[in-house]
Formats: C-alpha cells, structure tokens, sequence
C-alpha cells in the first residue's frame, strides 16, 4: 500500500474475508505465479517479478523457494484450488531434483542456482532441506508417487546423517556455521509434522519431538516468554537476545500441529508465545520485524510474512476454541489484504514498509507466497464466515 493510501474497503468485509482472500489466491496469485512466475524456456521458478508484474529471469534462484513454489501448487492441487496446480508442482519437482539434487556429485541439494539452472552455490543449507521436505510431503499427498517418496526419504537420510548436531537439534548446513539459529529448526519442525501427515510415519513424530524438546529446554524462555534467534554452539542465548514477533507467531501455529499429531499438550506454550508476539506492534496493530526480550521494538520495520504468521497463530487458537481467537484472526487477514494484497498487479504483493508506510522492496518476491498461501488455507480450514 502506498503511503496515503486508504485501508478501508467495502467490497471485503470482516465477515467475508476469508472468502475474498480464498478467491484472491485461486483466480488471480496462483494464475499468476503459474504463468509469470514459471521459466519456461529455461525451467524453474523465478525469484521475483518486478514491481509491474514481470518475470525477472535473471536473478540467481534460492533452492528454497523453488521448494516454497512446489508446496504452493500442490497444496492448492490438494484442495482443489487449482485445476493445474499438480502439473506445475510436479514441473517444479522435476526441475528442483534435476539441477539441485547432488550436481556436484555430493550429497544434498545446493543453495542457489543460477538462472540457466547452473550451481550458484553449492553450499548445502538445513533451511532449505527443511524447505524441501516440506515441499516433498505435500507433493506426496496428492497421490503417493512412489518416486517423491523416493525423494522424501533421500533427503531425510541426508538431514539424519548429515546435519543432525551432537549439541542436539541441527547443524546450520555443510559447512556447519556460527551462530546457531532457531528459524531452521523450527522449519524442520513444520516439515517433519509434514511428513509424519504424508506418511504416517511415526518416526517423523519422533523427529518432531525432539525439536520440541530443544524448543522448551533452550529456544524458549517461558520466563521472559520470548523466543530466542540466535544461540552458542551448546544452544545457550546470545545475548541482548533479539525476538522476531512473527517467529513466536509461527511456533503458536506449529505447536498447534505438533499437539494434533502427538496428543501433547502446547496451550501454556501458545499462550506465553502469543501473548508476547503482539507486544511488537505499531499503529496499524501489524506486527514489526524485530525487538528485545524487555518488549521493545528495534526494528520498526514490517514485512509481510509476521502478518501471515499472526493469522495463523490466531487460528490455532480458535481451532483450539479460545474465545475471540476467531475474531482477532479474521482482523489479522484483514490488516494482511489492506497493508499487503491490494497490489497493483493482482495476485502480488507488497513486502515491507517502514514506520511512516513507504513500501521499501521494489519488486514482488516469489517467497512470500507460501506464507500468504498458508495464511488462507488455515483460515479456510478452520473458520467459518
């Protein structure tokens, strides 16, 4: 939204705004990224579109979010969103297996590849292999293909073996670097209740219980009720500790997951996390992108993604039939679709602002896709307008 500009809109209301935003990704954001977002001379997902809608196929391209493509497609293939939503995922899977799938003989998939589809970086990355499954379990559940869980099952050897840390949780990638952060174990959570939903597998309950046990022994402070980023080799905090209100958020939605398919219970957790996430709030009741554990902003900044991540965690709380959780989501969609979604190229987006509202990236990435996608597929799910 440009600064000025009106957030008011009477063609989307409280009332109807999950249905609006349900339309807004199956008539025009999948089209779109289907169409622009898609190389078909030289394959893959690009990264970006330009701010007036058109593909940039110049830019190197993160194996993360050809992952974060496929899972888009086939989750909306899944819900019957999107009739060629199955073709483009599987397109996807082909390129993402062919190019960055062990081209240099190594195991694991690279980091980035150029736009010809050659290696940009071969660093093998844990974010992005959480990314990966993720994108392989969804794919997966469309019809069981016994070559995506071929793959399904390549790639979690080489997070078992490759990555996994004698100081608990994962290692950052190969190489292992410094400092540790929460972000890829928590995707690694999402993808291994994923895969544990795809495959009914209960060694991936495992997996995800381990990472639960690393959030309450070490990422979380239940006393302070932040969530730490950045950590030591041995998982202790560095400090000042910095929090990103759109990852407690996050964690709210995934502890709701791991709850559903383990039994255990996550509501004292959700609660302190929820709570403290919306400490970090400006005027427009968006949450901004970073600040201390004392509930003080840093960054005044706001991206998109923490708007999607505090729906979702506002739906898990409604699923779990706390009063009001329902309202406050469908008020967190709607603040998504009036400071985001209301693009001039429908179906894009805008994907930062800074504290006075002035859009500050230039172009639409394609990686905010999964977290708006997500957004609209959990509150679809669960609440009713």
């Amino acid at each position: 939204m440009a600064k000025g500009a009106s957030v008011t809109h009477p063609e989307t209301s409280n009332s109807g705004i999950v249905a609006s935003l349900k339309s807004l990704m199956s008539e025009h954001a999948l089209p779109l990224w289907a169409d622009r977002g898609w190389d078909a001379r030289a394959g893959g997902f690009v990264e970006r579109l330009s701010a007036g809608g058109a593909a940039d196929t110049a830019a190197p391209r993160r194996v993360r979010v050809q992952a974060r493509q496929i899972y888009c497609f086939a989750k909306a293939a899944q819900l019957g969103w999107y009739p060629k939503g199955a073709e483009i995922a599987r397109k996807g899977f082909d390129y993402l297996v062919a190019k960055a799938k062990a081209p240099d003989g190594r195991p694991g998939f690279v980091h980035v590849l150029g736009p010809d589809g050659s290696v940009f970086n071969p660093m093998r990355d844990t974010y992005d292999h959480a990314f990966i499954l993720l994108a392989l379990a969804t794919l997966y559940q469309i019809d069981r293909d016994v070559k995506v869980r071929a793959e399904i099952d390549s790639v979690v050897h080489f997070i078992d073996t490759q990555l996994r840390s004698s100081d608990g949780g994962y290692v950052e990638g190969v190489p292992a670097a410094m400092p540790r952060r929460q972000n890829p174990q928590m995707h690694l959570f999402e993808a291994f209740i994923a895969a544990f939903d795809a495959t009914h597998d209960p060694a991936f309950q495992q997996r995800a219980g381990d990472l639960f046990g690393l959030f309450v022994s070490n990422l979380f402070d239940s006393q302070k009720g932040v969530l730490g980023e950045y950590f030591e080799q041995d998982w202790s905090r560095i400090e000042p500790v910095s929090v990103e209100p759109g990852h407690q958020a996050e964690w709210v939605w995934l502890l709701k997951g791991f709850e559903r398919i383990t039994g255990c219970p996550t509501g004292k957790q959700r609660a302190l996390l929820l709570d403290s996430a919306l400490r970090y709030r400006d005027g427009t009741g968006c949450l901004v992108d970073e600040g201390d554990a004392q509930g003080n902003v840093l960054k005044a900044t706001r991206r998109c993604w923490p708007q999607t991540e505090i729906v979702k965690a506002w739906v898990a709380q409604a699923e779990s039939g706390i009063d009001g959780a329902a309202e406050e989501a469908r008020a967190a969609l709607m603040r998504l679709h009036a400071h985001y979604l209301r693009h001039p190229v429908k179906g894009g987006w805008y994907d930062q602002f800074d504290a006075e509202a002035r859009s500050l990236v230039k172009f639409i990435p394609a990686s905010s896709f999964y977290h708006i996608l997500c957004a609209v597929v959990e509150a679809d799910r669960v609440l009713k307008d």
